[in-house]
């Protein structure tokens, strides 16, 4: 999906204040992300994405009626517009700092002791897109580094289930970075709901271990991280095949870009060659 696109699906649903070719485009990516006024709008690629746009929209009313900061919706169902699922978000006020990992730490803590939600919430299903993303990345990638990640992704997800883990499971956000952290005048708040899932508590917390270990994360970070949460990941001994089940999936999702993108077949070329060697000590760069 191009802006072009998204910018049409926007104006066919005429909820902005303003024209839709006056709106600010704020990313674009499975979702196209708008903002005019006090509103965020929401565009997403295709209508496979209608129910995952639903059960954002429960979250973040479970999320407000458990008294969680977090992003809240400004319409409880989402808009189906010419095949792209729309959803409309109140706009947060700008953000007076950038978001630290002990923010997000504070957060997970807030989100970790909540019992489930009474509506379904799937399983955080980290390498369910494999396939598409491989798909997508066709002639682009060695058809012989393809059949080793679909090697790869199914012993993780066999491993994986048979994870004892150190803390309950319950909600989970799914993809906990600091960028999925605003910081506005009424301190930290939890955005991009997307991946809110039922699964490992454990989930969330790899996320920043491998972010330590392959973005380049600084150690005293990722220490103010594990001190605000009250454990490190580190020490459970399933954290080793999570983190596997997540490098296996965040390579994969790089292929998707690599024929379009010279760049993006250079990353996904560095990360799977580290994975072949099982060397961890190879730096990967967010794309």
């Amino acid at each position: 999906m191009d802006e072009a696109t998204a910018r049409d699906a926007l104006a066919a649903a005429g909820v902005l204040p303003v024209p839709a070719r006056d709106a600010r485009l704020l990313a674009l990516g499975e979702n196209a992300v708008f903002a005019a006024g006090d509103l965020v709008v929401k565009v997403g690629r295709d209508a496979e994405l209608l129910g995952r746009a639903r059960r954002e929209l429960d979250i973040a009313l479970w999320l407000a009626e458990a008294g969680v900061p977090a992003v809240r919706a400004a319409e409880p169902k989402p808009l189906l517009v010419g095949g792209h699922p729309v959803t409309i978000w109140h706009r947060l006020p700008d953000a007076v700092r950038a978001a630290e990992p002990r923010d997000l730490a504070e957060l997970l803590r807030v989100v970790h002791a909540l019992p489930s939600p009474s509506f379904d919430v799937p399983p955080r299903e980290l390498l369910g897109g494999v396939e598409r993303w491989l798909r997508l990345a066709g002639d682009a990638i060695d058809p012989a580094d393809a059949a080793y990640l679909r090697d790869r992704r199914d012993g993780f997800a066999s491993a994986a289930a048979a994870l004892t883990p150190h803390l309950p499971p319950g909600p989970i956000h799914g993809d906990a970075l600091p960028r999925n952290v605003h910081v506005g005048p009424d301190g930290p708040v939890l955005v991009d709901l997307e991946t809110f899932s039922v699964d490992l508590r454990e989930h969330d917390l790899v996320v920043m271990a491998l972010s330590r270990d392959r973005y380049g994360l600084p150690t005293d970070a990722y220490d103010s991280f594990t001190e605000s949460y009250g454990w490190d990941v580190r020490e459970w001994e399933g954290c080793s095949v999570l983190r596997g089940t997540r490098e296996t999936a965040s390579c994969a999702w790089v292929s998707q870009h690599a024929p379009t993108n010279p760049k993006a077949l250079v990353e996904f070329e560095r990360r799977v060659a580290s994975l072949r060697d099982g060397d961890e000590s190879v730096r990967w760069y967010p794309f």
